[in-house]
């Protein structure tokens, strides 16, 4: 399965003013090709979005498109930044799980600076 993470299909669309929803976001893409999928990210805290979206393509050529068009773009009174997403390097995209990550972090900030606890791996 060749470009499986992405295949140039998914751009990060960032710069995005607060009152944006994914309505918002889908009509202003939509007129480059057919929309795979919108995915606004929450902030868990705030229960707003933060900032960025990611919007998937059916077509690579349609995405390419798109991000020729849209990038510094104005939406909203704020100018896009919209590039191929890439793959998160660290938390998410890891291989570690989330749970052991913060289980490690707070065993690490209750020690003060992190030493080794009998758990560890």
């Amino acid at each position: 399965m060749e470009g499986k993470v992405n295949d140039k299909r998914t751009l990060y669309v960032g710069g995005l003013e607060e009152s944006v929803t994914s309505d918002i976001i889908r009509a202003a893409f939509v007129p480059f090709g057919e929309l795979l999928d919108v995915n606004l990210p929450v902030d868990s805290s705030t229960q707003k979005h933060r900032g960025f979206a990611f919007v998937q393509f059916d077509e690579r050529t349609d995405a390419a498109d798109a991000m020729d068009n849209m990038d510094g773009a104005e939406l909203f009174g704020r100018v896009l930044k919209v590039n191929v997403a890439k793959p998160d390097a660290t938390g998410r995209g890891s291989h570690r799980p989330v749970w052991e990550t913060r289980a490690d972090d707070f065993f690490n900030k209750a020690d003060g600076e992190g030493g080794d606890d009998a758990g560890g791996s």
